[in-house]
């Protein structure tokens, strides 16, 4: 039976707390929290974690299913893709229809092809060095990766990263929470300016962000500017 993502969410965390012990079983603790991943949202198929080495080259770990990691696989060998995108440079990385998205010419067919639908990629950085990672949700269906996925997906990105003993500077902490809070914003002015639904306005965000090949909180930040200038105007 799938959890309501809600009710389960605070169940999941207890679950993955109860195997962060000391000494910590790396290998189990990251198992625990893509399977948590997994079981807490509905609408995600498939769950893995990318990391970078000290070499440069970038492994998958635990794994949900052989698909998740041969879709990680997939986007190393071809250079392109939603988690080599967010280990490397993007704070969030999605793809709400891989088959169609322009963005990935290879990987995108490739992965629809193999089954995948949508996916969405969150990074983590370590406070030293260049090590970065990604937590990598994957899904059967296009458009199925909703506003409630990606919070509950950052929050469980951000539980691989306390596992692995990793911390943001802290002005990388204010930006990402500006960053997010920027969304929220966005979301609730076109939900009042459209009449929608949360779901939807993140999804026109999403649309105009694809569409427009522009990154998702420079769109939110353009939204907010807007409604600004209109509200001095009025």
């Amino acid at each position: 039976m799938v959890l309501d993502p809600v009710d389960s969410l605070g169940t999941a965390m207890t679950k993955v707390a109860a195997t962060m012990h000391a000494p910590v079983d790396m290998p189990a603790t990251l198992q625990a929290i893509t399977r948590a991943t997994v079981d807490t949202l509905p609408n995600v198929d498939y769950v893995s974690i990318s990391l970078t080495r000290d070499d440069g080259q970038i492994v998958t770990v635990a794994p949900t299913a052989p698909l998740a990691a041969e879709a990680d696989a997939m986007q190393y060998q071809l250079g392109e893709g939603p988690c080599l995108e967010a280990a490397l440079d993007e704070p969030v990385v999605l793809s709400e229809n891989l088959a169609r998205d322009a963005r990935w010419p290879s990987y995108g067919p490739t992965a629809a092809r193999a089954g995948l639908g949508s996916q969405v990629a969150f990074q983590f950085l370590a406070q030293h060095g260049h090590v970065r990672g990604a937590l990598n949700l994957y899904s059967e269906q296009a458009s199925a990766l909703d506003a409630e996925t990606m919070q509950i997906g950052a929050l469980f990105a951000t539980q691989v990263a306390i596992t692995m003993g990793w911390v943001r500077h802290e002005e990388d902490v204010q930006a990402a929470l500006y960053t997010r809070e920027e969304i929220g914003v966005a979301i609730g002015i076109l939900m009042e300016r459209y009449t929608l639904t949360r779901d939807a306005a993140f999804n026109f965000l999403v649309r105009t962000s694809q569409t427009g090949n522009v990154k998702l909180r420079e769109v939110a930040a353009g939204i907010i500017d807007e409604a600004g200038r209109a509200s001095g105007a009025g």
